[in-house]
């Protein structure tokens, strides 16, 4: 159990706003690893709207051999789901997006072809658990001389940049990118090392926006857990810059 922040915290619930934008999520059914059934999207969708979410993000992910999902086939999905989920105006206010992995096809992905963006240019990357990519920087570099802005999902999850200074996440925002926090990060869901590097990035004002990155029904279950953080007043200005994301 993680108690390294003992003083009274809000349940993440709450610092949830009203008519939230999510723009981290994986609720097509059956295209990645988030929901297996359009049962469990509809239960999702459900779950979320009853604590404050308004719109939907939604955001597959295409990774090499692992989910060989396209621009192409992520959209023919968003059609058929909100053809089949029987939720008032969904279909005004679900979209999707990808969570692009970071790897070499990747790099040839967005120089042959365009990318679904959350908005605008701003596009969802995400790299390795295990090790960065050798090319990380390059290929920032040259994803924003394609015309794209990086919005690098969950930074604080990635252990290999965790040395309890900022050193490496300041080298990231100067490459250009922006970051999005897992909320759930802030319950202590992935670990005390993860909840300590979020607090860390919250406090220094460097996490830009917020997603669920939910998946399953566990992730609900730990949106009514309490908050971990020390730093948790940092949240609400972030939940609030997800309003850039407004369609």
């Amino acid at each position: 159990m993680i108690h390294f922040f003992r003083q009274k915290k809000p349940f993440l619930s709450d610092l949830i706003p009203d008519n939230f934008i999510d723009i981290h999520s994986h609720l097509l059914p059956g295209i990645d690893d988030g929901a297996p059934t359009i049962t469990d999207t509809a239960l999702l969708i459900d779950s979320l709207q009853s604590i404050g979410f308004k719109k939907f993000i939604t955001t597959p992910h295409i990774m090499g051999e692992v989910w060989e999902n396209t621009s192409q086939s992520i959209t023919e999905k968003l059609v058929s789901t909100v053809s089949s989920l029987n939720i008032a105006t969904i279909d005004n206010r679900l979209k999707a997006a990808a969570e692009y992995m970071m790897d070499a096809e990747f790099w040839e992905l967005f120089k042959n072809e365009p990318l679904l963006c959350l908005k605008d240019n701003h596009v969802l990357v995400e790299i390795s658990y295990l090790h960065p990519p050798i090319q990380l920087y390059d290929i920032l570099f040259e994803l924003q001389v394609a015309g794209y802005q990086p919005v690098l999902a969950h930074p604080e999850r990635y252990n290999y940049f965790h040395e309890f200074s900022l050193d490496n996440y300041k080298k990231l925002k100067k490459a250009g990118c922006l970051f999005q926090l897992n909320m759930l990060s802030a319950t202590g869901y992935y670990g005390e090392r993860v909840a300590k590097t979020a607090d860390l990035l919250l406090k220094a004002n460097m996490i830009d926006f917020i997603g669920s990155d939910v998946h399953h029904e566990r992730h609900l279950e730990f949106m009514s857990k309490k908050i971990v953080l020390k730093n948790h007043e940092y949240l609400t200005p972030v939940f609030q810059n997800n309003s850039f994301f407004n369609f």
